[in-house]
C-alpha cells in the first residue's frame, strides 16, 4: 500500500513520524522531503534507508507537537503513517495544529492510522492483542485522530477510507485558505 499512498505526492513534503524510513523509497524523485521523528534510534535507521530514496531527503530530530525548526506555510503535503495512534489524545491535537501551521494554504494531508474495527471477530482479536500492541509499538486503536482533524480550524477532511478491513483508516484533506 505504500507505493499507492505516495504515488501522487509531489512538491515540498513533510513526513511526520518518519520512523525507520519505510516510506522513503516510494517518494517520487521530484519530492523535496523533510522527515521528522522524535526517536534518534528510528532516525538512525531512516538515514540508512534515505540513501536509497529517489528524492531529496532531510531527516531531523523534532517533536511533531512543536515543530520549532519548521517554518509556517512551507509544505505542499503532510504525510504520516501510524503516528497519531501512538500519541495520547492531547498530543494529537497539538500535532494536528502544527500540520495546519506548516502546510501552505491549499496544501494537502494524508494520514494513515489504526482504529478499532466494527467487525466483531476482528475487534475481538484487536482487544486481545491491544495490550501487546501498546506495549511494543506504543499504538492504540482507540485514538480520536479523525475527530481532532474535523475540529481543526485550518484543516478540512475531504475523504476517509479503509485500506485493510476497517482497521487502517486513511484520512485525507486540505488546509483551508
Amino acid at each position: 500500500w505504500r507505493p499507492t499512498l505516495l504515488a501522487d505526492i509531489r512538491g515540498q513534503v513533510l513526513e511526520a513520524g518518519v520512523g525507520t524510513g519505510r516510506n522513503l523509497r516510494y517518494y517520487h524523485h521530484t519530492v523535496e522531503l523533510m522527515g521528522l521523528d522524535l526517536s534518534d534510534a528510528m532516525l538512525k535507521k531512516a538515514r540508512k534507508r534515505a540513501k536509497a530514496s529517489p528524492c531529496k531527503t532531510e531527516l531531523i530530530h523534532e517533536d511533531a507537537t512543536r515543530m520549532k525548526s519548521v517554518d509556517a506555510e512551507q509544505f505542499d503535503w503532510v504525510f504520516s503513517t501510524f503516528m497519531c495512534c501512538v500519541m495520547p489524545d492531547e498530543l494529537q491535537e497539538l500535532a494536528i495544529e502544527q500540520f495546519g501551521r506548516v502546510l501552505k494554504p491549499g496544501g494537502r494531508f494524508r494520514l494513515l492510522e489504526l482504529v478499532y474495527s466494527k467487525n466483531k471477530s476482528i475487534r475481538k482479536r484487536q482487544e486481545l492483542f491491544a495490550p501487546f500492541v501498546e506495549r511494543v509499538y506504543g499504538a492504540r486503536f482507540d485514538r480520536n485522530t479523525l475527530r481532532y482533524l474535523e475540529q481543526s480550524s485550518r484543516l478540512k477532511v475531504t475523504s476517509t477510507s479503509f485500506l485493510k478491513d476497517d482497521v487502517y483508516l486513511l484520512i485525507e484533506g486540505i488546509r483551508q485558505e
